[in-house]
């Protein structure tokens, strides 16, 4: 499995966009069980999936085909990273302490 796996990973980055569509299908799963976590923070669960599928595709395309590693265990801290910075970067603006101290 691993084997058929690392050869998908390999076409997709070599720009075959049918081994990439299918590693991303495939793995959708891992996408939406970490987005789960994010749920009741006020955003749709639609716009977190769409995220973390952005983070698995960067994973797919820096993964390295020498280390012995599942693609989904390399691909959970780029999934997690994704929707972690959609989440403060779309964020209200942050007032500090101090500034509000002083009004």
């Amino acid at each position: 499995m691993y084997e058929n796996t690392y050869d998908e990973i390999a076409k997709a980055q070599n720009g075959d966009k049918i081994a990439m569509d299918n590693l991303v299908k495939n793995n959708l799963g891992l996408v939406y069980t970490i987005s789960k976590r994010f749920i009741g923070r006020g955003y749709d669960i639609e716009d977190l999936n769409q995220i973390g599928a952005i983070g698995l595709i960067k994973s797919i395309k820096k993964f390295d085909l020498n280390y012995n590693v599942k693609l989904s265990t390399y691909s959970v801290p780029f999934i997690l990273g994704e929707i972690k910075r959609f989440i403060r970067d779309d964020g209200r603006v942050k007032i500090s302490r101090s500034i509000k101290e002083l009004g």
